[in-house]
């Protein structure tokens, strides 16, 4: 009897720098190698062609990523909006991107980055700490899930998203994007990896496209390298200035910045980096950003978990106004910030943690009569689900949270978050935060 594997795409079940997109169960299988590695779903198949498949999708849904043919303007690929020298995050600061079927329906969101999304766990209303990781008793509330409201949990379904979204790339269906794909220089690798029926029905083709994007997205050097300064410091490979140190401390003081109580900066018990988010959903009260088309509206808002995107937890009043909260990987970066891309400064984001309620008048318009609208994108009967832990929840005229050098040593020590191959000018450093890369990840898949 030989020994086989089952092989998953998956998305969201954080296995560490492991090639994400392999999923593992050893089980004793009568079938044939060759009739199992055939089909949009392969069942059981060996070790050896469980990877070579992976590499094989991998490489498939790199060339759909980058191919504007897909959208029905011709024009717009995944990799438009999540440009690989931008983390996968948008190259411009605008707030939201421009789409649809002739590239002028604008978008409602701002573009996420798709790095280091491996590790968030699907969406769950109740979650409990692992048992190496915290308190399993105490429940955390709505955690995970891929998008700003959590809405999808698979790489996959994530990929559909954009394919079928009228103000992104515009398909109307499955079968339109299965036409597309038909018609592809890559469709003979379709056919390859999924059959040579697989075109057959347009909702095969169309999954088999998906999952090969998000078995591409799980690829570890391209999507989460973990070969920052920081985590070559953590490694004991390199050092952080007096400066970048002094941001880490205030970063990590609940009494100061407090943004490691949601933006986690610590290796997991087990040796993972740190992910730099707990996936959880805070309300903040980003101010209303009116160079969003749809806020034009006065009665229109963006209520994240309860809204108008996601639509199973509408009822649910105590979620409204929450958001998923991001990774800071990669963050100095960013062009625009929060799930409206109000801020265009990394600086300013700090800014406003620090003075959102001591100095609300600094971002938010005035009424009528001269008083603060505070708080002017979230309707008052959702304040109650803001978040008031540090540096938040100070009275008006209180000084703020944070000084101006000590934001500046902060917006020293998120630099030390970006990539190796990110780093516009990597020299000596890259080689040798690529190094640090291949170690962990050869040493991982050497276990």
């Amino acid at each position: 009897m030989t020994t086989k594997i089952f092989w998953l795409a998956r998305s969201g079940l954080g296995i560490g720098t492991a090639t994400a997109a392999l999923c593992l169960a050893i089980l004793p299988l009568r079938h044939s190698s060759a009739a199992a590695a055939t089909g949009v779903h392969p069942g059981p198949m060996s070790r050896t062609d469980a990877f070579a498949r992976a590499e094989t999708l991998t490489a498939l849904g790199r060339k759909i990523f980058f191919d504007p043919s897909l959208s029905a303007s011709g024009l717009q690929a995944c990799a438009s909006c999540h440009d690989p020298s931008h983390a996968f995050g948008p190259a411009s600061a605008k707030p939201v991107e421009m789409g649809g079927e002739h590239m002028d329906r604008p978008g409602l969101r701002a573009v996420p980055t798709l790095r280091y999304l491996q590790a968030v766990p699907s969406f769950t209303e109740h979650y409990y700490d692992s048992e190496d990781e915290g308190d399993e008793s105490v429940d955390n509330g709505p955690t995970g899930g891929l998008t700003w409201d959590g809405r999808v949990d698979h790489g996959a379904d994530q990929a559909k998203l954009p394919l079928l979204s009228p103000f992104e790339m515009g398909n109307k269906d499955a079968a339109e994007v299965a036409a597309k794909l038909r018609k592809a220089p890559y469709a003979g690798d379709i056919e390859a990896v999924f059959g040579a029926t697989v075109f057959d029905n347009p909702q095969d083709a169309f999954d088999a496209a998906v999952e090969a994007l998000g078995t591409f997205e799980q690829s570890g050097p391209d999507f989460y390298p973990y070969s920052s300064r920081y985590d070559a410091f953590l490694a004991g490979k390199a050092t952080l200035t007096a400066q970048e140190l002094h941001g880490r401390q205030l970063f990590e003081n609940p009494a100061k910045g407090n943004c490691s109580s949601c933006h986690l900066s610590e290796p997991a018990n087990d040796g993972e980096p740190p992910q730099f988010s707990d996936f959880g959903f805070l309300g903040l009260a980003a101010p209303r950003n009116m160079a969003i088309p749809a806020n034009s509206d006065p009665d229109y808002h963006d209520l994240g978990l309860c809204g108008p995107q996601r639509t199973d937890l509408a009822g649910h009043s105590d979620y409204c106004g929450l958001f998923r909260t991001p990774t800071l990987r990669n963050v100095a970066l960013k062009k625009s910030f929060f799930h409206n891309g109000y801020f265009h400064s990394l600086r300013d984001v700090i800014l406003f943690y620090a003075t959102r309620d001591s100095d609300p008048g600094r971002w938010y318009p005035r009424n009528a009569d001269g008083t603060v609208h505070k708080y002017d994108d979230l309707p008052q009967a959702y304040w109650d689900n803001l978040n008031q832990d540090p540096p938040f929840g100070r009275k008006p005229g209180d000084a703020p949270a944070l000084t101006d050098p000590e934001i500046d040593d902060i917006v020293a020590f998120l630099g030390t978050l970006t990539d190796a191959d990110l780093q516009p000018e990597a020299g000596e450093n890259e080689a040798s935060h690529l190094m640090y890369h291949n170690f962990r990840y050869t040493s991982f898949h050497r276990k």
